[in-house]
């Protein structure tokens, strides 16, 4: 081992010796958000000493008023962790900053059209993720995780794909046939979901958002994955396995196998909902 190894390892055990996550604070963060507890008590174990490495390298921040609590962060560090859990943190290397909004925040957008007209609109955003950060989140959905996971929503898992997607070749990320392989299946199955909504097709598990682009269908597939994995099995046995193949994990072991509740409309537009340009 090197010495920069070295130095790593023992940075990393410093951490986890001196900054865990309290058990109370995690045993709290675990009955708020069910999905987590389903895992395994190896996984759990990996989940919380990667929270908090996560913790020690990302700094937050409150906006609107809001005041980050170690609960507000861990909860955050938790979810955000789970689809690094096998890949490792060094996906989220691009950016430090995380800043925290207590509710969706109305951001202005101008657009100019292909006949050069400009239009301006606003776009409610539970989440923004941009190269080089900082990473946007809005506390409502992410204190609301535990309850939304029946639609199969999650804010935090959706912007940290997202940082994840970015960056999966510089990460070294290579699914099983290789990543250029996986993208083109992955954009097949985008593309069939997306026929689906084009012909009206409402009932879907999945929110059709991501039939918006193949950079939206992974994020979006991404968070029924990790918090509701036996319902998107059920509805989408394709996609399943393509996450478990690029994210190298396969959960689902038990969880609730009563059927899916039917999505609320509320779960699209806390999103990143589009307004019609006016």
């Amino acid at each position: 081992m090197g010495l920069l190894a070295r130095w790593a390892d023992w940075r990393r055990r410093r951490t986890l010796a001196h900054r865990a996550i309290p058990d109370g604070l995690w045993l709290d963060t675990l009955a708020q958000f069910p999905f987590l507890a389903r895992r395994s008590l190896e996984e759990l174990q990996r989940l919380r000493e990667m929270a908090t490495l996560f913790l020690a390298r990302k700094e937050f921040s409150g906006a609107g008023g809001l005041v980050v609590t170690d609960a507000i962060a861990v909860a955050i560090a938790a979810q955000a962790c789970l689809p690094v859990l096998e890949l490792g943190l060094s996906c989220y290397d691009g950016f430090v900053g995380i800043v925290v909004h207590p509710d969706a925040v109305a951001a202005p957008r101008t657009v100019t059209d292909e006949d050069g007209i400009v239009h301006e609109y606003v776009e409610e955003l539970a989440g923004e993720a941009v190269d080089g950060g900082p990473l946007m989140l809005a506390w409502r959905d992410v204190a609301d995780a535990g309850a939304t996971a029946a639609w199969g929503y999650n804010v935090v898992v959706h912007e940290f794909v997202h940082v994840l997607d970015r960056h999966a070749a510089r990460a070294g990320l290579e699914p099983e046939g290789g990543l250029e392989r996986w993208s083109r299946r992955l954009a097949d199955a985008h593309a069939r979901f997306a026929a689906r909504i084009e012909a009206g097709e409402e009932d879907t598990f999945l929110d059709p958002y991501g039939a918006e682009s193949v950079q939206e269908f992974l994020p979006v597939a991404a968070e029924a994955f990790f918090v509701a994995p036996e319902e998107l099995r059920r509805a989408e046995p394709e996609v399943y396995e393509l996450l478990a193949a690029f994210f190298r994990q396969r959960p689902g072991g038990g969880v609730d196998r009563r059927p899916p509740l039917r999505r609320s409309r509320r779960r699209h537009a806390a999103r990143q909902t589009r307004a019609t340009p006016g």
